[in-house]
């Protein structure tokens, strides 16, 4: 029988406190695992677990820059004496800078790639070894369309994701042999408070042109919403998906399989 249950299991999600971290992070903990997120802002962390409480969960917050390594190392020490070795990590902490690449700062670039690709590659040199002692672990990277495609002003957001998908690929070839398995997800255009502003009426009631133009480039005909992300997520942190490795899962509404409607 499949098994989506995660009893006994102890999940870290960078960056859960919101958004679709937290939509990933509640679907885990709603199978069992016990929960551990962090992030930067001790505001962030504190709303975080207030909302995961009201979801009848409790989690556990740590403020943890995830490009400095060894704040990392320690915040998975903590974890490991106060929750449980990490079994599941999901890698979900990001940021985007949309800036022309002609005009991107060299600094404005290197931030991007350091927590968005860096940050993953430090968070899982520092859980790899206790999965490896535990002789199984989940590693679930949140990579992006931008994995595949580039776009105008995201430069450095692809690059990071492109790169954070090649990492995944040899997170797997390095230690499938431990029975690690190290996928990704690549989430579509998802709404979220942070992408409102692109799917609001404009002054005449008309939709949004970015919010028609996802529409009409999605099969699906609508945005993801972050529970759209929490089946693939279970998946990819169960047993369901012990002979899945390396591989890319996106949650797009079909977008990289269409290509649009003829004008």
């Amino acid at each position: 029988m499949v098994n989506f249950r995660l009893d006994g299991k102890v999940a870290l999600v960078t960056g859960g406190s919101y958004g679709i971290g937290f939509a990933m992070a509640k679907a885990l903990a709603k199978a069992g695992a016990k929960i551990a997120i962090n992030g930067r802002n001790k505001d962030n962390i504190d709303q975080g677990l207030a909302d995961f409480k009201k979801e009848g969960i409790e989690a556990y917050g740590y403020i943890c820059d995830v490009t400095d390594e060894v704040a990392v190392q320690e915040m998975v020490a903590q974890i490991e004496k106060e929750v449980g070795v990490i079994d599941i990590l999901v890698n979900n902490a990001g940021i985007i800078k949309r800036i022309p690449m002609h005009e991107m700062k060299v600094e404005e670039f290197k931030q991007v790639i350091d927590i968005d690709l860096v940050g993953p590659f430090i968070a899982s040199k520092a859980v790899i070894p206790g999965m490896i002692k535990k002789g199984h672990g989940k590693i679930i990277n949140i990579c992006s369309m931008m994995s595949e495609l580039g776009r105008e002003t995201v430069s450095a957001y692809a690059a990071a994701k492109g790169g954070l998908k090649m990492l995944t690929k040899n997170i797997c070839s390095e230690y499938g042999g431990h029975n690690i398995q190290c996928n990704g997800i690549g989430p579509g255009y998802i709404a979220t408070p942070q992408t409102a502003p692109l799917r609001e009426k404009q002054a005449d009631g008309s939709p949004h042109p970015f919010d028609s133009f996802i529409i009409s480039k999605t099969p699906a005909g609508r945005w993801g919403t972050p529970e759209d992300l929490e089946g693939p997520a279970l998946f990819l942190a169960s047993d369901a998906s012990n002979f899945v490795n390396g591989h890319i899962l996106y949650v797009d509404g079909g977008i990289l399989a269409y290509i649009g409607k003829q004008p």
